[in-house]
């Protein structure tokens, strides 16, 4: 047997390593949303304001070890159509110090989350059953 069919027998697939991952990513998953960390909401008051965030198009909320962020779902105006940066010699430090070492690539990360909500319907459905008052909260 040539080695040719060999390789072709095997399916040898190309090693995934952090310099190869990048290329290897379908939809450049961690260029295309934006999360920024907001206080811990506590209060009716406070879930009524992430509410009106989530009432926005693209806009998902969730709460992970490190605390509760708000999320964007829009992709960075950079990215290539074949996934690359097209900046990426004066990328900002942000995008310089992401390390993929285990990321998006390896795992969704609502996995580790403890709290998520895609839309306004999950949080909203998620109030009512944290206040017993979430319908009356507008009241005097």
């Amino acid at each position: 047997m040539s080695a040719k069919k060999t390789a072709k027998s095997l399916k040898i697939k190309p090693q995934i390593t952090p310099e190869t991952k990048c290329s290897m990513c379908p939809g450049a998953k961690c260029c295309v949303y934006v999360t920024q960390q907001i206080d811990k909401p506590r209060t009716m008051e406070d879930f009524d304001l992430l509410l009106w965030q989530l009432a926005h198009k693209n806009m998902q909320a969730y709460k992970d070890e490190d605390g509760w962020f708000l999320m964007s779902l829009t992709p960075c105006r950079f990215l290539k159509e074949d996934g690359r940066c097209g900046i990426y010699s004066t990328r900002p430090q942000i995008c310089r110090d992401y390390s993929n070492d285990y990321c998006e690539f390896d795992a969704p990360p609502e996995k580790w989350f403890k709290h998520y909500f895609r839309s306004y319907e999950e949080l909203d459905e998620y109030c009512r059953k944290k206040f017993k008052r979430w319908d009356k909260r507008f009241e005097k």
